[in-house]
């Protein structure tokens, strides 16, 4: 890691004004992502001013109802507060879905909304990438592009946005408010990311030195069903091939409001605008659902290794859209999400059947778990958000016990001429499927199969 300068400041202004007469500086919240770009020589700040202590710390309700989350809120906080957990389950199930808990305890929400992408050509600095070092063009183009983009992509860009979080709350309309150089302003989430165009260094709108100090999420419509759904190639610890956040009004078997945001697909949470106008005031059926599916997914571009993508998006909009139209259509009927919804502090519904004290409080519950499963948050999404079934598309192979640098569910050995990523340490490891069979489709052929790093 190369050398730099630590500084603290008194108060957010006094923050913003330090950066803004420093070219190369940065803010330092969390440090979860900051500190491996680092690391990996990607990220080169001579001077980090520290935040973490400056913006807010706390979840307050507003007077309409809404939800004013802190900047340095940790996002295991975020996930596990009640509020968060009523009104806006769709966010606490985004959150749990991403990283590890240790991770989560010390990432902050702004810093969340500002990580980098995972593509492990911005993560090697031996490579070419025009987000990294402008000019030096895009080696996944060419390369190894599976997990990358097929939405707003350009000949310049492919890399997607990592963060569960933010597509969770483009679907929920939330606001960033900001301080920088030239005052304070406020950015619809959705307005905050860009799509990469011709200058696909810059990831945001925000000018250098403006800072993030809060997040505003407005109320929901009492009624109004929400859900996040996240396919991945592990069931925990994995970044998105591709997830939807969706929120569905219905009334009398008609479509009165939709919102649905896609992760995993674009440089940026895409909200899918072209699908809702299709749904809503029309009846509800699993038809409509995926003529809106495929209307979105018109413009798709995807790369010759990411095209199960596009079969992929469109199935994940369409399980997720019946799971919140209930039953009748085959969906979960997962609970509203307004603040009629049940009390989460409240006794464990489900607990007799799990052999537990029906009585206990949630922590008391969740402390019973089996040992093995420490790895799990104390206040855990309900099953349905939490679980992701697994089906392996190909046997794995035991890694030889003398090749202790495989990881221990290796890929299975690819074709020599097939793109494969380079050697990166700070890339997110690969590992075997775990698509949800419902989304799973013919069209997809050999599917989301991994190719694994090579040896």
């Amino acid at each position: 890691m190369r050398p730099f300068r630590y500084e603290r400041t008194d108060d957010v202004a006094g923050a913003v004004a330090l950066l803004s007469r420093e070219p190369q500086g940065a803010f330092l919240g969390g440090g979860t992502n900051l500190v491996d770009l680092m690391r990996l020589d990607v990220a080169r700040p001579d001077v980090l001013v520290d935040v973490r202590r400056l913006t807010s710390d706390r979840i307050e309700e507003l007077p309409d109802g809404g939800v004013r989350i802190g900047a340095a809120v940790p996002n295991s906080d975020l996930a596990a507060d009640p509020l968060i957990r009523t009104r806006y389950p769709l966010l606490s199930a985004a959150l749990l879905s991403g990283a590890s808990g240790q991770l989560r305890n010390l990432a902050t929400t702004g810093g969340n909304l500002l990580q980098r992408t995972r593509c492990v050509y911005f993560q090697n600095v031996t490579t070419g990438c025009n987000k990294r070092q402008p000019g030096s063009g895009c080696s996944a183009i060419d390369g190894y592009h599976r997990e990358l983009g097929i939405l707003g992509i350009s000949p310049a860009c492919v890399a997607t946005h990592p963060s569960d979080m933010a597509v969770a709350m483009v679907a929920l309309e939330a606001v960033v408010h900001t301080l920088g150089p030239n005052g304070e302003r406020s950015i619809p989430v959705a307005e905050l990311h860009r799509l990469p165009g011709q200058d696909p260094e810059h990831d945001t709108v925000l000018e250098h030195g403006e800072l993030i100090t809060a997040i505003d999420l407005p109320p929901l419509p009492d009624g109004v069903r929400a859900r996040y759904r996240k396919v991945r190639d592990r069931a925990s610890y994995a970044f998105a091939l591709v997830s939807v956040a969706a929120i569905l009004d219905v009334a009398d078997g008609m479509v009165r409001d939709v919102r649905i945001a896609l992760g995993g697909v674009a440089h940026k949470p895409w909200r899918a605008r072209i699908a809702e106008d299709a749904l809503r005031g029309g009846p509800v059926s699993e038809e409509r659902f995926r003529q809106a599916a495929e209307a979105e997914l018109a413009e798709a571009d995807p790369l010759p290794g990411n095209a199960f993508k596009v079969p992929l998006a469109r199935n994940t909009i369409v399980r997720t859209l019946l799971d919140l139209a209930g039953p009748d259509l085959g969906g979960m009927a997962p609970p509203p999400a307004s603040p009629d919804a049940p009390d989460p502090s409240g006794p464990d519904p489900n607990a007799a059947e799990r052999g537990l004290d029906p009585n206990a409080p949630p922590a008391a519950a969740a402390g019973a778990a089996p040992p093995q499963d420490r790895t799990q948050p104390r206040h855990a999404a309900p099953p349905e958000e939490a679980e992701q079934p697994q089906e392996a598309t190909r046997p794995q192979e035991a890694t030889p016990p003398q090749d202790r640098a495989q990881p221990r569910h290796a890929a299975q050995p690819q074709d020599p001429g097939a793109a494969q990523p380079p050697n990166n340490p700070g890339a997110q490891p690969q590992g075997g499927p775990a698509i949800d069979p419902a989304i799973m489709d013919p069209e997809m052929e050999s599917g989301p199969e991994p190719s694994g790093p090579p040896a």
